[in-house]
């Protein structure tokens, strides 16, 4: 059985499927839309049009990469603030025109650069959760791999979140936690024990609503389960008001800690 820290890395794997994987073994006739309409397009979010069968809806997902070229031009799936607007800007779209947001969650955490500190990340990520608590449309969020911080958090304010079991979510990484407590990063499998980042312990806390198997020998067989639960997940969801959404979303979070 692996440990905490063992779990860590396997979840930032270089073989793990990445969110774009994800979008294209789900959905068909993905359209990629680009752009916060304020500053630039972020490369390290995907974000745009697709369907579910018949159903079409709004997908994200925070996007690492492939290799050492495809990871340097996702800026190793760390988002800017315009990556966060341009999620916020498309899940808006979602909610004028009725469609679910189904959102892959893969990241270490935002992107940390003077850039990106000077163009208001900290603020994008806040009107990320405002905004998503509000909104008017249903929303799935699912870990695929990483889910690190604020960064993971701005695209998992959802009325599901899912956790592949090979995933990890936690508040800081544990390279960052042992560094902080103990002025000592190679603490980070002891941060990460007591971290409780694990799907099984995430699950343990009610921070997700269910933990989905990860077929290691067969990934179609994962991509396939997740597409099958998606469509279940959305015909029931479909059946609530906007207020009634809106409603238990709040109330799911406030749940949380008791």
């Amino acid at each position: 059985m692996k440990t905490a820290y063992e779990q860590v890395q396997a979840a930032r794997g270089k073989d793990r499927l990445t969110g774009l994987d994800y979008i294209n073994g789900i959905f068909t006739d993905f359209v990629e839309l680009h752009g916060d309409r304020r500053y630039a397009d972020d490369p390290a979010i995907v974000g745009g049009l697709a369907y579910l069968g018949e159903i079409p809806m709004t997908v994200l997902a925070t996007e690492k990469g492939r290799d050492t070229k495809t990871r340097i031009k996702r800026n190793f799936g760390t988002p800017n603030p315009e990556g966060y607007r341009k999620a916020l800007r498309l899940m808006k779209q979602a909610e004028k025109f009725h469609r679910p947001v189904i959102c892959f969650v893969d990241t270490a955490g935002a992107y940390c650069g003077i850039g990106a500190e000077e163009r208001g990340q900290g603020q994008a990520i806040a009107e990320n959760l405002a905004e998503m608590m509000a909104l008017r449309t249903p929303v799935l969020s699912i870990l695929i791999g990483e889910g690190g911080s604020g960064g993971a958090l701005a695209l998992a304010v959802a009325d599901e979140v899912w956790m592949l079991d090979g995933a990890v979510y936690s508040v800081i990484s544990p390279e960052g936690c042992a560094n902080i407590l103990w002025r000592d990063p190679d603490k980070a499998d002891v941060a990460a024990q007591y971290l409780k980042l694990t799907a099984d312990e995430v699950l343990q806390l009610g921070v997700v609503e269910r933990t989905i198997f990860e077929d290691n020998d067969n990934a179609d067989n994962t991509v396939a389960r997740l597409s099958s639960d998606i469509a279940a997940w959305y015909e029931n969801i479909s059946l609530l008001s906007s207020g009634d959404l809106t409603k238990k979303r709040y109330e799911r979070y406030r749940r949380i800690g008791r």
